[in-house]
Order: structure tokens, then C-alpha cells, then sequence
């Protein structure tokens, strides 16, 4: 037979316009509103962190590659940038710049290019970068300067407890909920951003927006983030609803921390997160729970990051279970 050959390649085989790189500006785009409030917030030193976070990450990406894997250098891919912004966003502009690097290698050099690179790590690099940074340098990574306080300086910044902070600390001393929220900033200012804690926690509404861009632009679907919000209010609203002076108000959950920034920007990150709706689904839930006992019952007053980490490494068990149709199967018809 003279047929001709026939080539054999790796999926995917549909075409599209929508590159990897276009996919990650995307991102990025939709990170400036927040980005926007987080200088206006908190200044030059906001700026300096996150260029160090970006810079950092984009060198050791490129040092690696080159010098270590001898591979293909990728930095111009904007999965990096990705890193070092999400990185800087979950860090208080306080932090000493020389901790940013090393959050930046572990992100990178541990969390990303161990694994084989982009398209391979199990977890969400900026986050283990995050949680290493919280783990090795716990004084530094809770010093969370006051809103608008001294934003013009990089150092010497006035530091407050977050509002999630405030509320664990104030129970423990025996505080009720009464007593704690005349403390503690309004739902406005927190829906603004006008207030404490990581760079990229701080205007629930810049978050949101952005979020819903990616969602228009059909890079993210609404499951996760929907899912996961809804999951982490229903659960504090039933601890709410049994004892308002005990648990704060789902409310004041959902516009603090890292929720709103973790629901749209990390938790649906393409290589983390399951393939499939149902698999989102479940995946969503687990980190709403998980995220709700952190917070209600843990000794730390946040848990979204250590929530999808966790949920990270159930993600092949989910797409295992969860699989997608195979292309060509017959659709079950329901006969009327």
C-alpha cells in the first residue's frame, strides 16, 4: 500500500486563537484594578515588593532553565509574572525584600520547575511560596501594616491585625462579637479595600471585577469561585445563625482574607485545578469546608491558602474519578 505516512502528535488537536501566553496576560490584566488599590493603600512599598516578586521570579526562571535544566527558557510565556504578582499579592508590604526572593525561588525553583515546569506542578506555586514564607518567617509574614499609614515609605510602617486577626484574638481574650466589631473596619471599607492585611486582599470589589473579566473572556468558569464563596458563607452563616456573638457574620468572611483573591485568581489556576465541572465542583466544596473549619475552629484566623493546597493534591484523584467524555462517545438521548 502507498499510503502516506501518517504523524501521530500529542493533544490537543482543536486550533484556536487562545495561546497560553494571551491566557496569562489575561490574568494579569485583570490583576491592575486590585493592584491599583493595593498602591493607593499602601504605596511605594507595594510597588517595590511586587516588582522585586516579579523580577525574582523571572530570573530564577530563566537561571534555571538555562544553567540547571538546560531546557528551553519560557519566561516570556507570563506564567512567571503570574507567579511573582500572586506571590506579592498574598504578602504584607512590609515584608523584607530579601524574603520576597526566597519565596520567589521556592515558588519557582521547588513549587514549579521541580515538577517539570508549566503544565506540571501539582500545587499552585505562588502559594507554596507563600505558606514557606509563613512557615519560616512567621513574626515578618503577620506584621500587617495599617491602611494608609506611612505609604509613603517602604519601611517603618504602622502594623495592625487584619480583621480576621482581630476577631480570633478578640475571642480568645474572651471578647464577644459585639464588643470585637466596633474594632474592626466596615463591610465598605473592606469592600474598598480601605483597610489591613496582604497586598492582594484588599479591594474585595478590584478582585471581583477582575474576576468577572476572566470569566467574560472565557479563561476561568464561574464553579470554582461561585462554589467555593458560596460553600465558605453558607458554612460560617450556620455558625453565625446558631451564635452571633461566638462567629462572625458570613459577610465579614467572604470580604476579608484572601476568599475573594483565592476563589478567582488561585484556586482556578488551569494546571491545579480538575478538568472537568463536576470535578470543579467538588474541588470548590472541599476548599470552602476546609477553609470554614480553619477559620471557625483553627488557632490561625486564615485558611484559603492552606485550603487549596490541600485540595491541590486531590485534584488527579478528582480528574481519576471525574473524567471527561471521550471525544466521539455517544450522548445518552432520553426518549419523550
Amino acid at each position: 500500500m502507498n499510503n502516506p505516512k501518517i504523524i501521530v502528535s500529542a493533544s490537543p488537536h482543536v486550533h484556536s486563537d487562545r495561546t497560553s501566553k494571551k491566557i496569562m496576560y489575561d490574568v494579569v490584566f485583570a490583576l491592575i484594578p486590585a493592584f491599583l488599590i493595593s498602591l493607593y493603600v499602601f504605596g511605594i512599598g507595594a510597588f517595590v515588593l511586587t516588582l522585586v516578586a516579579v523580577i525574582s521570579c523571572l530570573l530564577f526562571e530563566y537561571l534555571i532553565q538555562k544553567y540547571i535544566l538546560k531546557t528551553n527558557v519560557t519566561i516570556g510565556d507570563g506564567s512567571a509574572l503570574i507567579t511573582g504578582i500572586l506571590l506579592a499579592f498574598n504578602l504584607p508590604s512590609s515584608l523584607p525584600l530579601w524574603m520576597v526572593v526566597v519565596g520567589s525561588f521556592v515558588a519557582i525553583g521547588i513549587a514549579k520547575l521541580s515538577f517539570g515546569g508549566l503544565g506540571y506542578n501539582i500545587f499552585n506555586p505562588a502559594l507554596i511560596g507563600r505558606v514557606f514564607l509563613l512557615v519560616s518567617f512567621p513574626v515578618q509574614m503577620t506584621m500587617w501594616p495599617t491602611a494608609f499609614e506611612n505609604n509613603t515609605t517602604i519601611v517603618d510602617a504602622i502594623s495592625g491585625a487584619t480583621p480576621l486577626g482581630a476577631i480570633k484574638e478578640g475571642l480568645m481574650f474572651g471578647e464577644t462579637m459585639t464588643q470585637i466589631s466596633s474594632k474592626l473596619p466596615s463591610n465598605t471599607d473592606m469592600l474598598l479595600g480601605f483597610t489591613g492585611g496582604s497586598l492582594g486582599e484588599m479591594s474585595a470589589i478590584a478582585l471581583i471585577l477582575g474576576g468577572l473579566f476572566l470569566i467574560i473572556r472565557k479563561v476561568i468558569t464561574w464553579h470554582i469561585p461561585v462554589i467555593m464563596l458560596a460553600t465558605i458563607g453558607i458554612m460560617t452563616g450556620i455558625f453565625w445563625i446558631v451564635d452571633p456573638e461566638q462567629y462572625a457574620t458570613p459577610l465579614l468572611h467572604l470580604l476579608s482574607g484572601g476568599a475573594i483573591l483565592g476563589a478567582f485568581f488561585m484556586a482556578t489556576d488551569l494546571v491545579t485545578s480538575p478538568v472537568t465541572k463536576k470535578g470543579m465542583v467538588v474541588f470548590a466544596i472541599g476548599i470552602g469546608i476546609i477553609t470554614g473549619v480553619i477559620r471557625l475552629f483553627g488557632s490561625y484566623p486564615e485558611g484559603v491558602s492552606f485550603a487549596i493546597l490541600i485540595m491541590n493534591a486531590f485534584v488527579p484523584l478528582i480528574n481519576t474519578y471525574f473524567k471527561p467524555r471521550r471525544f466521539g462517545a455517544k450522548i445518552k438521548s432520553k426518549i419523550v
